[in-house]
């Protein structure tokens, strides 16, 4: 599966950020044993989104910017991963042998639906029902 140590990653920065306190960078990463340069670039993904705002100054820091029930494992995952597959097979343009426009593979017809399950799984659970 394609879930990549960027969205265990995403995922612990906003339980850091679940009780909804400002937090530098430094705190989030102290918190969830993150290395400092991934938490950076995550947050900002986050924050394009608008999942997490940023205060600039002296007394900076990150915080959500939507209720813990707002946010879906979806969410956090889509924002940093463009695109989620199980299996290689299901990225547009893979080419595999035992797929034709006359007949499609049965196992990759079979991931299919996993995949759909699983996205809808991720869709469902929010942060709420995670912490």
């Amino acid at each position: 599966m394609f879930l990549t140590k960027e969205c265990d990653y995403a995922i612990r920065i906003v339980r850091a950020l679940s009780d909804f306190e400002k937090k530098t960078a430094k705190m989030i990463c102290d918190s969830e044993h993150i290395p400092f340069n991934f938490a950076y670039k995550i947050l900002k993904k986050l924050e394009k989104v608008d999942m997490v705002f940023s205060v600039q100054g002296s007394n900076g820091g990150y915080q959500l910017a939507k209720r813990l029930n707002q946010i879906s494992v979806f969410d956090i995952i889509s924002a940093v991963n463009e695109n989620i597959y199980i299996y290689e097979c299901l990225k547009p343009g893979h080419i595999c042998p035992s797929n034709s426009e006359k007949r499609r593979c049965n196992v990759h017809q079979e991931f299919v639906h996993i995949q759909d399950d699983l996205m809808n799984r991720f869709r469902s659970k929010t942060i709420d029902m995670l912490l």
